[in-house]
């Protein structure tokens, strides 16, 4: 494995292990609604941006796309050593 795949391996890992961006704006409006910090709240309107929820989305999607990916090709190799 060079070191752009290990790389690129590490980054879908981080993208896997995180709470998702609705996770995150859902447990900061529970925070909110008992104690409106000004910081709290802050946090909460970049987690409730429609733009942080697509490009999350779209992180998780490509992660699991290559995922898939690796995944056939390891079964496709495997089928044509049989």
């Amino acid at each position: 494995m060079d070191e752009a795949e290990a790389s690129g391996q590490v980054w879908r890992d981080g993208v896997r292990a995180r709470p998702t961006a609705e996770q995150d704006r859902d447990a900061l409006a529970r925070l909110v609604e008992v104690d409106a910090d000004p910081f709290e709240a802050e946090l909460y309107e970049r987690a409730a941006d429609p733009q942080v929820l697509s490009v999350d989305r779209a992180q998780r999607s490509r992660a699991g796309q290559y995922t898939r990916h690796v995944r056939r090709l390891r079964e496709r190799r495997r089928h044509e050593g049989s």
